[in-house]
């Protein structure tokens, strides 16, 4: 966390809690707790992470994180 501090600060600035993208419900992961672990997974195994949220979870959340921390390799199709 200490690594991406300003990122992650970014972040949340930008499309967390009470930004305008957020008052659309497009970014809802972003603030939340569990985002944290999402991010680790998403920098350090992004295609099992990827795999095994398209068996359970709605893939938009996922993209739009991706989209907004940046990452080096799309995942999404």
């Amino acid at each position: 966390m200490e690594q991406h501090r300003a990122r992650l600060e970014e972040m949340l600035r930008t499309h967390g809690p009470g930004s305008r993208p957020a008052s659309h419900d497009r970014y809802a992961l972003i603030g939340q707790p569990e985002t944290l672990i999402i991010l680790e997974r998403m920098e350090n195994a992004p295609f099992l992470l990827r795999s095994q949220w398209e068996k359970e979870l709605e893939t938009v959340f996922l993209d739009d994180l991706e989209f907004v921390w940046g990452l080096r390799i799309r995942l999404s199709p």
